[in-house]
């Protein structure tokens, strides 16, 4: 019996990883990060925190940074 598209809830998603910066926290960083993405990948639907790190220079954190695995829908 062949499945009609309609009632077919089958998706396909894309993941991809983007990593924001903030100088003042790893929240503003992810926040960041998929804001920026946001702005060229449609149809967002989750972000994972993968990884967080600080550059740090002369002894003092300079900046936040947050990887961040994004996934979205993709048009099959």
């Amino acid at each position: 019996m062949a499945k009609s598209k309609a009632a077919s809830s089958d998706s396909i998603y894309k993941i991809i990883e983007v990593v924001g910066t903030s100088k003042t926290s790893w929240e503003d960083a992810a926040r960041n990060a998929v804001e920026a993405a946001g702005k060229s990948v449609r149809d967002l639907r989750i972000a994972d925190i993968v990884k967080l790190d600080m550059r740090v220079e002369d002894g003092k954190v300079v900046a936040y940074r947050a990887r961040v695995s994004l996934s979205f829908k993709y048009d099959v």
